[in-house]
């Protein structure tokens, strides 16, 4: 018995010496995204491209609801026919409304993930050239629990994204 545990505490102290030439490193890659200039350059190009479908949106739901008024103002005094017609006019909008709107979430959800994964790729990149340049044995993203600042990367690669060009 004694052998068995005399064998384990020197596994032990073997693993602990393999371990401690180890160089670990931590990145967080919300907060890269939070703060270099492609996130927000990106963001900006997404609401280039779809501030004009936005705005039409807009003006198609403001119709809609001055139709609506029309008819809750004018409801005494307009035919039965004419207002047959308007609440038709009015539903019909209303489903090409939500047609247009859930086509832009569509749009908008593709190009978000489109420019989400160039910048992620770049991210992934400058992540893999410190890891080389610093040589570490591993560097650590998501599900990490608990990271030393000592092991944190975060800011280099932060730094690196801010002093690429675009």
């Amino acid at each position: 018995m004694k052998t068995k545990i005399a064998l384990f505490l020197g596994l032990l102290s073997i693993a602990n010496v393999s371990f401690a030439e180890l160089k670990i490193g931590f990145v967080n890659i919300p907060s890269v995204l939070e703060k270099v200039p492609q996130a927000e350059k990106a963001k900006k190009r997404l609401e280039q491209e779809f501030s004009p479908r936005d705005k039409q949106l807009i003006a198609q739901q403001k119709e809609i609801e001055s139709m609506a008024a029309r008819i809750s103002k004018d409801a005494a005094v307009m035919g039965k026919s004419e207002q047959a017609k308007l609440e038709k006019d009015i539903s019909n909008k209303k489903r090409e409304a939500q047609r247009a709107q859930q086509e832009f979430s569509e749009d908008f959800n593709v190009r978000r993930n489109e420019e989400l994964g160039k910048l992620q790729n770049r991210i992934v990149e400058v992540i893999r050239g410190i890891a080389r340049d610093q040589s570490f044995d591993m560097l650590l993203t998501d599900g990490v629990i608990y990271a030393n600042e000592q092991i944190d990367v975060t800011a280099q690669v932060q730094q690196k994204l801010v002093a690429q060009p675009n």
